[in-house]
């Protein structure tokens, strides 16, 4: 993983700079250093975006209702998420409209020279916002396919977005990279089944729990039953499938963008390989790779990406 030191965009210190600085803690590297300057730029500009509207439908600001007061929206109503959504997608809109109203948050001022020097559209960023919508209103999910609907909204728009910025975008390869967006989402679900339970959301598919006889009373329990160890693994198989999907993306491009494709698909694989250390027992906390054991990942992507490319 890599800080927010690695860009040289500058962002008042709060509370940007305290979303920013939350890149240190993703499964994936955001902006390495060995990126050209401009990607890295454009890279922490959309990672903030997609990290404040996060924090936004989590209930996760920092405190003092700062950005609350930046949307517009009374600090005094900054819990009330679908209020405070609302406001963001207000001011996002604000970025694409070079004629109007600048944006008035911190985040999407830096947003907007990105936009524009790459030419992105609004589609992605409202995919973002929706997903979070959907987390205040669905806190369930019956099938897989309805969990893939909603990582189609919540993750998949950053891999789409990263190819735009690098301006390498094609149908096969948006392909490849919603497989590997969504093998990371449900890599962190899995990861954090207890603090989504805290937060009243299980992304377990129902029909998943049913066949594994797993209660949702278990997954409140400190540690996993065999149940619910037997329940993430089969849920982890599936996200290493997709990743086994979605590799075939970092052969497909070169030099520095191919080795930030292989941190991102080996993050993935070496958050799974730290689940399967814990013996799939994800309840007593989240389970995280070693930095050694992520570098031996990314050695194995890019080995796999020269023998297919």
């Amino acid at each position: 993983m890599t800080g927010t030191r690695q860009t040289r965009a500058v962002f008042p210190a709060n509370p940007a700079r305290a979303t920013l600085d939350k890149a240190a803690d993703e499964n994936f590297p955001v902006a390495p250093f060995f990126l050209p300057r401009d990607w890295r730029d454009d890279l922490m500009a959309v990672y903030g975006f997609a990290r404040l509207v996060d924090d936004i439908g989590d209930g996760d600001l920092a405190p003092g209702g700062a950005d609350a007061r930046h949307l517009g929206v009374d600090p005094a109503d900054a819990d009330d998420r679908l209020a405070m959504l609302a406001a963001f997608e207000t001011d996002l809109l604000r970025v694409f409209d070079a004629s109007g109203e600048a944006p008035r948050h911190p985040l999407l001022q830096a947003l907007q020279p990105t936009v524009r020097r790459r030419s992105l559209t609004t589609a992605p960023f409202i995919g973002l916002i929706e997903a979070n919508r959907q987390d205040q209103l669905v806190s369930r999910y019956t099938t897989y396919d309805e969990l893939l609907a909603y990582c189609e909204l919540s993750a998949n728009p950053v891999g789409r977005l990263v190819l735009q910025i690098t301006g390498t975008a094609s149908p096969e390869r948006v392909r490849r990279s919603d497989a590997v967006c969504t093998a990371l989402q449900i890599v962190e679900h899995l990861q954090d089944v207890t603090e989504d339970l805290g937060r009243g959301r299980i992304y377990l598919p129902a029909e998943d729990m049913h066949r594994f006889h797993v209660t949702e009373a278990e997954l409140a329990a400190p540690t996993g039953s065999a149940s619910v160890r037997a329940l993430i693994r089969y849920e982890a198989d599936r996200a290493r499938q997709l990743l086994d999907e979605g590799t075939p993306l970092v052969g497909s491009v070169h030099g520095r963008l191919r080795l930030l494709l292989a941190g991102f698909v080996a993050g993935g694989r070496a958050a799974l390989n730290a689940i399967a250390a814990a013996g799939h027992d994800v309840l007593p906390g989240a389970p995280k790779p070693a930095k050694a054991h992520l570098l031996r990942e990314v050695g194995a992507v890019l080995r796999r990406a020269r023998r297919e490319g």
